[in-house]
């Protein structure tokens, strides 16, 4: 099971979308076998997918952190939903260790019963990001094309190496994934100096450097719990079309069979 944490430290990158039909595509159109943990107590991820019917969910993420052995279900797509929880989990210190080690537990006790693990992460880095990045293999950052998410992407590598230097070697960084892309010529200019100054952390594709642009058939899937392929409009089309060869990159990258 390869295992890739979708991390970014701000809110609103709409990095929740790409988890939620990445798994969906994964699931449906590459025939994989996907565990989904979302371990953000908003659930963001969580809504869309039980809203769809596609997953088995297990109990509450928090409870895998806190009980080593608590079981997953027997099924090809499963979701370990996001609760209030979570958000406990970082003031208790004393059990920092032992999240990180039942973390580390669960994903070695479902190593054979998925192909794919993605896991949605929290926007503030605490013990459960820690923990997800120490256990993974991989990360896939999204981002806003904005000067704040461009300015923090120096930050983003010397955490990705700081991890990678102390915790855990196996760690490689997918790239960066420019996200809610809109068509104006402020964006375009940030996406050019992106190119330009961190083209090494860029997907590059068949189409050039990946980038989803902000679409409404994104937000309506999402709300609607439904792959966007399923989603009756040319605009989801299209959307599609970009995200599926963005989707191939990253499960390429992750060499997921």
């Amino acid at each position: 099971m390869k295992t890739l944490v979708v991390s970014n430290q701000k809110g609103g990158v709409g990095k929740s979308a790409i988890v939620t039909q990445l798994a969906m595509y994964a699931v449906e159109k590459r025939n994989l076998r996907v565990l989904v943990i979302d371990s953000d107590q908003q659930g963001n991820s969580s809504k869309p997918l039980l809203k769809s019917g596609l997953v088995a969910a297990g109990k509450p993420f928090s409870e895998y952190l806190l009980n080593k052995g608590t079981t997953v279900p027997h099924a090809d797509f499963v979701l370990l939903p996001g609760d209030p929880q979570l958000g406990k989990l970082e003031k208790n210190a004393a059990m920092h260790n032992t999240i990180a080690t039942n973390f580390r537990h669960l994903l070695a006790s479902v190593d054979n019963d998925f192909d794919l693990c993605i896991v949605d992460t929290n926007p503030f880095p605490d013990i459960r990001l820690t923990a997800a990045l120490v256990s993974a293999q991989y990360v896939l950052s999204p981002i806003q094309l904005n000067q704040e998410a461009i300015d923090g992407i120096a930050k983003l590598r010397a955490d990705i190496a700081n991890v990678q230097a102390t915790l855990n070697p196996k760690l490689k960084m997918i790239g960066l994934l420019p996200n809610l892309v809109l068509p104006t010529p402020f964006q375009k200019n940030n996406l050019r100096d992106l190119a330009q100054h961190f083209s090494n952390l860029l997907m590059k594709t068949p189409s050039g450097f990946a980038h989803v642009k902000e679409r409404t058939a994104i937000a309506e899937a999402q709300s609607a719990g439904m792959p966007l392929y399923k989603i009756p409009k040319t605009s989801a089309r299209d959307a599609y079309k970009e995200l599926s060869e963005v989707f191939d990159h990253v499960l390429t990258a992750m060499e997921v069979k």
